[in-house]
């Protein structure tokens, strides 16, 4: 079995003996001391190395794994639905995936803190950063614990399962099997092969495959004993009658049912008999031989007519061939194993003739002339010839402009009544046919009528409004006010690119031609009542200040009349601190606090940082100022 060979996947070790190999493993490969000369770039380097080579040990061990373990969807179906039977294929498959998450997390983890060494500025802090990264790999790998346990038992349990090749054609396989346990399968294999299988007078025995070899007309045969199979439905089976099933079901295999006619199995014939016709059809495209085992204790010719009568199906099955048997006198044994194996001989020679595929291997060289091949071959290229389906092409030349393609002439599988069915459409995994109202347009022309009708009878006719005086007065008003500000921002826009130098207040107002004069003839025009205001103050004037006496006096006063500067700059009073804005209650302001501090926490670890107040600083020496030749002086600065 070159292709399936499960004995050399490498033992998987647990979680912690997987980290004590790892740690092990830097510590002894990598150098272990720091002398205080170094500079820091060779400590940083010190530290990277570490955290590189822990990190290509856990990747190439863990790769190790993901490759030796066999891909479900490579291997052959044989082995696939077999370790689906005995370890659960989802589980598998997922103890596979997160290994292989694992191994891309401890390579972020490793290039994170890389990173973070470059910058390390002294010898503590890229210690502590060391220690970090370390630690969060080896934790990565005790969350994998579970997964590891599982797979050094798949491991094992592959390294037991017997060496079966189904790819190789030259194989031959005789597969036991019964429904019943306890009737002698594993005493007929310790017979005719040098295989050793535990026979015991009770029932499930047999526990798994065993394969043994044997030798028929200098050919190699592999044979398998398969546990016996009880009588329930196939997804109630347990693991040890599903190997039996798996076995049958992928191998090109001669299948020896084995019937006890003492029924010492603890089962009856007619038990017997009817279990085999509903399990007849799992061995449709399998020769399949029928051994009556036990003969030493009643023969055929010897049972009751009304046990034979229940024989009489399967003897006159053409299909079938009905042997003798009996392990104990070792009657008959011969001649179960050459009818088997002649049997599968013909078998494969005739599904080899139909299938049009003659192979000259061993076993075929000797059954089939050359001759015979020959001709075979030239009757195949005759048939070939005369089965050649007209293209598509060749019908279009045929028929020129009346061709029409039609693709679904094609559609063989579907009825021919529902060939030209529209397909239907999908709108977010619903047909859009069964939301549809068959009398959809009928409904409409209705709508579209009531419709006509309601424009005819003036339903939508807008009415007309008639203002009055006031009205008229407040619109005309309104346009006005309108036109005056379009014109404001005219010129407010031309103002704007002319560019023109910014000039004081006071200036500026008497260029621009403001006055209180100016604003009481406008607003009147706009039909403001200005007849109040002759009094009223249009400007905001600064307060003066007193002359005093004394500068010294003078700058007293000035500061205490305007406000405070401290007020000014300080929060308002009413305002909270940051820190109790958005806060209930006392409880919730600890909680929070406890929060921030575990958030602090967390990032001075991760950072190597000393405290929360410690500002990290990448590098203390560009090297853009202290390269190239060094002057005269001394070299404390470093």
């Amino acid at each position: 079995m070159a292709l399936y060979n499960f004995k050399k996947i490498a033992v998987v070790p647990t979680a912690k003996d997987f980290i004590d190999i790892i740690l092990s493993k830097t510590q002894r490969k990598t150098p272990t001391v720091v002398h205080k000369q170094y500079k820091i770039t060779r400590i940083r380097a010190f530290y990277m190395r570490k955290v590189k080579f822990s990190q290509q040990s856990f990747h190439d061990r863990l790769t190790q794994i993901l490759t030796e373990f066999p891909k479900l969807d490579d291997v052959h179906p044989f082995y696939a639905d077999l370790m689906n039977v005995l370890y659960d294929k989802d589980h598998y498959k997922l103890a596979l995936g997160q290994l292989n998450t694992a191994r891309h997390l401890i390579d972020n983890v490793a290039k994170d803190y890389v990173r973070l060494l470059k910058y390390g500025d002294s010898l503590y802090r890229c210690k502590q950063l060391k220690r970090a990264a370390l630690g969060r790999m080896a934790t990565i790998m005790k969350r994998q614990a579970s997964n590891l346990t599982y797979l050094e038992q798949v491991r094992q349990h592959l390294a037991r399962l017997p060496s079966i090749d189904p790819l190789y054609q030259d194989n031959h396989y005789l597969c036991f099997s019964s429904r019943f346990p306890n009737v002698g399968k594993s005493s007929f294999m310790n017979k005719i092969t040098r295989a050793d299988v535990d026979v015991q007078p009770y029932a499930f025995t047999t526990k798994s495959l065993y394969v043994g070899h044997t030798d028929y007309k200098y050919l190699r045969w592999q044979v398998i004993d398969t546990p016996g199979i009880l009588d329930h439905p196939l997804e109630e089976r347990n693991v040890i009658e599903m190997q039996a099933v798996t076995a049958l079901a992928h191998l090109r295999a001669c299948i020896l049912y084995f019937l006890d006619l003492s029924e010492q199995c603890g089962h009856t014939l007619e038990e017997q008999i009817k279990l085999f016709d509903s399990i007849k059809p799992l061995f449709a495209n399998k020769p399949l031989i029928v051994v009556a085992n036990k003969t030493d204790i009643i023969k055929l010719d010897e049972l009751p007519s009304e046990r034979r009568a229940l024989l009489k199906d399967i003897e006159n099955d053409k299909d079938l061939l009905v042997l003798e048997m009996s392990t104990v006198n070792d009657s008959g044994v011969m001649e179960v194993k050459s009818g088997a194996c002649e049997k599968l001989l013909g078998y494969r020679v005739d599904q080899k003739m139909r299938t049009k595929k003659i192979v000259r291997s061993r076993g075929m060289a000797r059954n089939v002339s050359l001759a015979f091949q020959r001709a075979f071959w030239r009757k195949k290229q005759a048939t070939a010839e005369k089965r050649k389906r007209k293209l598509e092409r060749d019908i279009e030349l045929e028929q020129g402009d009346d061709y029409v393609l039609d693709l679904h002439k094609h559609y063989t599988d579907i009825p021919e009544e529902e060939r030209y069915d529209i397909i239907p459409e999908i709108w977010e995994g619903h047909n859009i046919a069964d939301y549809i109202d068959p009398d959809i347009f009928n409904k409409l022309e209705e709508l579209e009528k009531e419709e006509e009708i309601r424009e005819q009878t003036g339903m939508y006719v807008v009415p007309k409004i008639e203002l009055d005086e006031t009205m008229e007065e407040i619109k005309k008003l309104a346009l006005q006010i309108r036109h005056k500000k379009a014109i404001i921002k005219d010129e407010a826009r031309i103002n704007k690119q002319s560019r023109k130098p910014v000039m004081p207040r006071t200036s500026g107002a008497k260029v621009r031609g403001r006055s209180v004069s100016r604003l009481r003839e406008d607003m009147s025009k706009l039909g403001v009542n200005m007849s109040d205001t002759e009094n009223a103050h249009f400007t905001q004037t600064k307060q003066k200040y007193r002359a005093v006496a004394s500068p010294s006096k003078r700058m007293r006063i000035d500061m205490s009349e305007r406000p405070s500067t401290s007020l000014v700059r300080s929060r308002s009073l009413s305002k909270p601190p940051r820190n109790e804005q958005g806060i209930k209650n006392v409880a919730m302001k600890k909680k929070l606090a406890k929060i921030a501090h575990r958030a602090i926490a967390n990032k001075v670890k991760k950072m190597g940082l000393k405290g929360e107040a410690d500002r990290f600083i990448g590098n203390k020496m560009p090297k853009h100022l202290f390269t190239g030749k060094r002057g005269i002086g001394k070299t404390d600065r470093r």
